[in-house]
């Protein structure tokens, strides 16, 4: 059984969809394969983790071909803790659209969609070779898109037709670079070109395809100056498309970079890791000098997303074993309170009818329970102690601090104090100040399936804060593994393959 863990957070979600699929003409039937379906996700999920962190590494070779020349399936720490975030944040989405998802995108593909979605994430996650990357890219990307389009409103069109413009010039440049890449190399498993790339390929031209490879990341992942096709779409599509957008997509770019640079890509360190930082410094000042600028909901929240994408490719830029684990700490973070702050929103959509924050107001004063859950993602987002957002940067700038980069860590703390500044500036116009008209359902009770999701996430959130030790340690292990590549290149190929 241990054997197919790898492969079960692929396989859960596809069945899923295709019992959705079959369930097309029984409503509640659907409904339920699609919230039981991500039970099982994150059932699965729990058990790759747990054996991965005793066993460091869960390795299948689908169809028993031997490595490099079959699909590998790999799931280290840095993995599986994702493929766990995919598991929570697939289940509150689930439940969540149970109470916001209209009849008619039901009728037509969503919780379909939606699973295929969670499994293009889970394999992006969990494969060992390049291609199989990109097909998982591929995946999600058609899903996604779909997904943005669904229903048909004149701005969903207008944001799918960005985002799909601009994701498809990443995959251009992917598929150049792995082209490029098999020809040199000779193969595309990752663990192989590690090898391959370190004896056999001069360093100037290693560098040369990780910055290909890095400008496709990174628009996958937002980063500065590619990132101007998310805050444009992610606000048009229903909450809990954004919300599952907020929380995972990006979040597979930066992993793509992290397992790059990491793994395959460590010809000429020093050129990569600057141009990393002052890639990720950039990210972090555009990302929240935007969100200052924005007056609706949504928009703010979109560009925080770019701003704390920035954090995370901090640590990669650092290459420390410490700023490693506060990446992975930084993603744990942010997926849970990310995806809660746009389910936030959706439940002050569903209050006040809007997301224009001039229309907003009042919150406060009629749903105090509602501005809690709230406070709750946007302090931890702007890192106030004892939430778990406080503790991901502490560890970032604790680490830009014994790596000597002062300038690097001043510029991340004042972001954070920019950040706090726009969380205000939501507090303020949504949940304090007198509304301007009464809301269309301001004395209607909060829904359970949207309220519950939202309470379980800021839950979560709370307990990382309080327990950020033992998380801390779990993020260490995995900062560790990520140092040194030698042992995922012999989990994949076998003793002694990286010598």
């Amino acid at each position: 059984m241990t054997r197919a863990l790898p492969v079960l957070p692929v396989l859960v979600p596809l069945a899923t969809a295709i019992a959705c699929l079959a369930l097309h003409a029984f409503p509640r039937a659907r409904r339920a394969a699609s919230v039981g379906g991500a039970v099982l996700l994150l059932l699965a999920a729990a058990a790759l983790l747990r054996h991965v962190d005793a066993a460091e590494f869960a390795v299948l070779q689908v169809g028993a071909w031997p490595a490099p020349f079959g699909i590998s399936l790999v799931a280290d720490r840095f993995a599986a803790i994702l493929v766990l975030l995919t598991g929570v944040t697939g289940l509150a989405v689930a439940v969540y659209s149970l109470g916001s998802i209209d009849g008619v995108r039901e009728a037509h593909g969503y919780h379909t969609l939606f699973h295929v979605l969670l499994a293009g994430v889970c394999m992006a996650f969990l494969t060992g070779d390049l291609f199989n990357l990109y097909v998982a890219f591929e995946v999600m990307l058609m899903a996604s898109f779909v997904l943005l389009a669904l229903g048909g409103e004149r701005a969903q069109l207008e944001g799918a037709v960005k985002y799909v413009t601009l994701n498809l010039l990443s995959s251009g440049f992917f598929l150049v670079a792995v082209g490029t890449l098999y020809g040199v190399a000779g193969t595309l498993n990752m663990a192989d070109l590690a090898r391959t790339l370190e004896s056999g390929v001069a360093p100037g031209l290693s560098t040369t395809l990780a910055c290909l490879l890095l400008v496709a990341f990174g628009i996958k992942a937002a980063v500065f100056p590619l990132f101007f096709w998310l805050p444009a779409s992610y606000h048009t599509p229903p909450v809990a498309v954004s919300a599952v957008f907020a929380g995972l997509l990006t979040k597979v770019g930066v992993y793509a970079l992290v397992r790059a640079f990491t793994l395959i890509f460590r010809a000429e360190p020093e050129f990569t890791d600057a141009l990393i930082l002052g890639i990720a410094v950039f990210t972090m000042v555009t990302g929240v000098l935007g969100a200052a600028a924005q007056f609706e909901f949504r928009r703010v929240l979109s560009f925080h997303i770019v701003s704390q994408i920035g954090y995370m490719v901090l640590g990669l830029g650092l290459a420390t074993p410490l700023a490693l684990a506060g990446t992975v700490f930084y993603l744990m973070h942010h997926i849970v309170v990310k995806t809660n702050l746009f389910l936030v929103a959706g439940l002050v959509k569903w209050l006040g009818g809007t997301l224009a924050l001039e229309s907003l107001g009042g919150i406060y004063k009629r749903r105090p329970a509602l501005a809690l859950l709230f406070l709750v993602p946007a302090f931890s987002l702007a890192g106030i102690p004892p939430l778990s957002g406080f503790w991901g940067k502490l560890v970032l700038v604790k680490a830009g601090l014994d790596a000597g980069q002062y300038l690097v860590t001043a510029i991340a703390l004042a972001v954070s104090l920019l950040t706090l500044y726009s969380m205000t500036k939501l507090w303020n116009e949504a949940f304090w100040k007198e509304p301007p008209a009464p809301g269309p359902r301001e004395d209607q009770p909060l829904p359970w399936t949207l309220l519950g999701p939202v309470v379980a996430l800021a839950a979560i959130t709370v307990a990382v804060g309080l327990a950020a030790g033992p998380v801390f340690d779990l993020a260490s292990r995995a900062g560790a593994q990520l140092s040194d590549p030698a042992r995922y290149v012999e989990a994949v190929l076998g003793p002694g393959a990286a010598r």
